[in-house]
């Protein structure tokens, strides 16, 4: 049986067409179709020059910046065949997810309108490079771990960094290797190895390798990705995936929840992908900072009166490898006025400040969370009556050290924490 004809150009729908370094040649033959068929073709000036002349529709370069360009492009050409070029598998960190997602908004803003129409998105995917990359390095693409630099700051990387971790990056451009190296070294990670693959499946396919302790290579070819065979130095402390880091991982003036009451409270917040925390007179960050390494689609605000301490909490946020960590900078509860609706609470100061329990209680939604800690009677007293009122857990968290004792050894207690937590439950 023969195969089935590609299928025809829909004018009403927006097609996406992954392409590789290998340009024409490694397309299937659906997405050479789409291409011949689209009226206009939208896509990176690399990309756009790929294509043979037999693809005649207008060709549109992506204006720099890009995302906020999407809509507006898009209804320039409403009812014309248009096909958007993308670098291999487009809903991989690709322009797939801005398109899917400027469509949904444009759907939304619409809705009722009379004869309102918006395209649906066909997809049709090149292999990643990703794919290409652990083909060639014969690493198992479901055991490899991968970040992104493309847009985003470098210090991502750094809450990937373990030692004998596998892990590839997607690079922003030639510098990347030379920063990503700098990066490792400055972090402990210099015995680190690194192999740069560039153009993959393409006919100028190269490999450099070396170690990121002496790195030296020449700028790589724009479109490469990073392969980290990564190896912490001697005497570089390891920083678990779990929280409860140690107290040295942060800059800190004193104010900072210390790390077994730290891992206590993250348990008790209960972090999932894609969740919102308000961490609430944010000392150190150091909730928000682990909070956030929980998962990558974690998301957090950072609430400090403090200048200087806000500024600490950007820097500690940084370095272990969370930059999208928003530092508000201002006296709550005057200061969450504006924020998006959190999924959890952290409160750890300011308890005092008038309405602000009240303030934090109200902005959950049912389901959400709340968690608050103390080590004063007054604020103690506090949630003693908002447990009364609302139920929840309410614990002593006491810690104590071994220390010197003249010539043997005994316990220092910490100041004992108080500690309320508390599920907000359905409205009436």
């Amino acid at each position: 049986m023969s195969p089935a004809p590609p299928a025809p150009a829909d004018p009403d729908r927006l097609t996406v067409v992954g392409i590789g370094a290998d340009g024409w040649a490694g397309l299937p033959a659906a997405s050479r179709q789409a291409l011949c068929d689209a009226e206009v073709l939208i896509g990176g000036a690399r990309q756009l020059a790929l294509l043979p002349d037999r693809c005649t529709g207008e060709r549109v370069p992506w204006p720099s910046p890009l995302r906020p360009a999407v809509a507006g492009l898009l209804a320039t050409y409403a009812g014309r065949r248009v096909c958007v070029l993308a670098s291999g598998d487009p809903m991989f960190y690709g322009i797939g997810r801005t398109l899917t997602e400027v469509l949904a908004e444009s759907a939304a803003e619409s809705a009722g309108s009379a004869g309102a129409r918006h395209p649906g998105l066909r997809v049709l995917p090149h292999p990643s490079s990703v794919s290409y990359a652990c083909a060639r390095l014969g690493w198992p693409v479901e055991d490899t771990e991968v970040v992104t630099l493309v847009g985003r700051p470098a210090e991502n990387l750094l809450r990937a960094l373990y030692d004998g971790h596998r892990l590839l990056v997607l690079s922003a451009g030639a510098g990347t290797p030379a920063e990503v190296a700098a990066l490792l070294r400055a972090h402990g990670f210099g015995p680190t190895r690194m192999r740069v693959l560039e153009q993959l499946g393409g006919e100028r396919e190269r490999l450099t390798e070396g170690l990121a302790a002496d790195w030296d290579a020449p700028p790589a070819d724009p479109l490469n990705v990073l392969a980290l065979d990564l190896a912490r130095a001697p005497g570089t402390p390891p920083l678990s995936t779990v929280p409860g880091l140690p107290d040295t991982a942060y800059e800190h003036d004193g104010q900072l929840t210390k790390r077994h009451v730290r891992a206590a409270t993250l348990a008790a917040l209960a972090p999932a992908p894609g969740e919102l925390l308000w961490d609430i007179g944010g000392g150190s960050g150091s909730i928000a900072v682990e909070w956030l390494r929980a998962h990558r689609g974690c998301r957090a605000v950072s609430v400090e009166r403090d200048a200087v301490r806000a500024e600490r909490i950007g820097r500690n946020a940084r370095s272990l490898g969370v930059p999208a960590l928003r530092v508000v900078h201002g006296p709550a509860p005057a200061a969450l006025a504006g924020l998006p609706t959190p999924d959890a609470v952290f409160i750890g100061g300011g308890l005092t400040a008038p309405g602000l329990l009240d303030a934090c209680w109200e902005a959950l939604p049912p389901g959400g969370r709340l968690v608050a800690n103390t080590v004063t009677l007054e604020s103690e007293a506090l949630l003693a009556d908002r447990y009364r009122r609302h139920g929840g857990e309410l614990v002593r968290l006491a810690v104590s050290h071994a220390v010197p004792v003249g010539g043997f050894t005994g316990w220092r207690q910490a100041m004992p924490v108080t500690q309320w937590s508390a599920v907000k439950p359905p409205a009436g």
